[in-house]
Parts: structure tokens; sequence; C-alpha cells
């Protein structure tokens, strides 16, 4: 293995063993710690930064990126997700409207006129992007999520709070490549993988969401168990 890579192997151990809680050493310790060249440091911080293991941002320490686990076949929240595991989950609204949308109505089971309410947010843990989704739901149940504040709470704790309760729904997941949108959206090169998820939420049987959400695909995890018969796999042309 070239040095470098010797290097940046023994860094991604002591990331996986939690040795950087408090931040990735700077180039010059890593030089003396390593005994190698400042050129050697680099490629091998190069490749965990490429890799997804570490973020890194000018005059900032570098971070040991976490990852993010969720258990399939359950309700969950990206919100209680990534709370539940020790961070903070904020969100930057993009855009909060009303807006119709004919495709969209359809999926919730209303007329092509109907009014929606429309959420548009970057989804982050502890200041770094993590996600990208987009909410609608009908106007006439949601209308009062108009003057909520997203920044740190979860959009199934608000719609409980006007009566509403997420109580079952389906997801479709897909591995995708960022667009140069969705990169400049969150931040990462293009090309980087993503886990795209579209998502129908039910309240008593009703539709109340219709949501489309980027994840970056080497931060977040989606867990299932099975036993013998009880799963179901349908292909589909794209």
């Amino acid at each position: 293995m070239p040095l470098w890579a010797q290097v940046s192997a023994d860094l991604r151990r002591r990331c996986g063993s939690g040795a950087f809680a408090d931040g990735v050493p700077g180039e010059l310790a890593l030089v003396e710690e390593y005994g190698v060249s400042r050129h050697t440091v680099r490629e091998a911080l190069r490749a965990l930064r490429s890799e997804g293991v570490i973020s890194s941002s000018r005059g900032r320490t570098s971070t040991v990126q976490q990852g993010f686990s969720q258990s399939l076949g359950a309700v969950y929240s990206l919100f209680r997700s990534v709370e539940s595991q020790g961070s903070e989950q904020t969100s930057e609204v993009l855009r909060l409207e009303t807006t119709t949308d004919r495709d969209i109505a359809a999926l919730l089971g209303l007329a092509p006129e109907a009014l929606l309410v429309m959420i548009e947010r970057i989804r982050r843990a502890d200041g770094e992007p993590l996600a990208h989704d987009v909410s609608w739901l009908p106007h006439t149940l949601a209308h009062p999520l108009l003057d909520a504040d997203f920044t740190h709470t979860a959009l199934y704790d608000l719609l409980q709070g006007i009566g509403v309760v997420v109580d079952s729904g389906r997801e479709e997941l897909r591995a995708v490549c960022a667009d140069a949108t969705m990169a400049s959206l969150l931040d990462i090169p293009q090309a980087s993988a993503l886990l795209s998820i579209d998502r129908l939420a039910m309240a008593q049987g009703k539709p109340v969401e219709w949501r489309q959400t980027h994840v970056l695909g080497d931060r977040f995890t989606l867990e299932t168990s099975w036993t013998t018969g009880s799963t179901r796999l349908t292909l589909t042309e794209s």
C-alpha cells in the first residue's frame, strides 16, 4: 500500500474507535505523529473526506462524520432518529407556502385544484447537512403550520399539536446520485451517493402528507428484520 493509504487506513480505524471525539488532529500534528511528509498526510485526509469519514471546512478542525440508523416497519421521524442518537437536528426552511400541484394532489386523494401546504427544508445534524426534503400536505388540515417555526422540531409533532396523528404509511426507497442542484443544496460533490425516499403518510386511513427526501447515503442507514416468507421484492423499470 502507498504510504498515504497506510496512514489513511490507520486514521479510519481510529475514527471508528472513537479516538477523535474532540476533532481530528491537524496536518502538522499528524506529520509529527506518523513521521511522514505533509503531502502524505494531505492525501490521507483527502481520501477520508471523499469517503465521508471526516468533514472539513476552512478555519475549523476536521470532525468525524456520525452515521444515523433507523429501523423500517414503523412510523419514524428523521428528527427523532438524529436526536435519539445524541446529535442536534435542525432545519433550514427554504420554502413554506401555499401552492397547487395536480400530481401531488392526486397522490393525496384530492381534487386537482386543491390547495396544498408545501414545506421545503435542509435537515442538519450538528450543523452539517444531512438531508433535503419537500413535504406537501392538504391545506385544509395543515394551514396552521404556515406560521410554525421548524428550526428545531418535528413535522409530525406539529401535526399532532393540531390534532393530526400520523399512524401509518408507505415508502419507496432508491439509490441515486446527486445532480448539480442537490449537490449544491447539500454541499456535497456532484454524483455523491444519496438515498431517495418517497413517503405517503396516513392518519386514520387518510393521506395527510406526501414527502420526497434525499438523504446522504454515507450517513444514514435503514435497518429491517425478516423471517422466511415475510419479504416481497418488486422489480421496476426506470
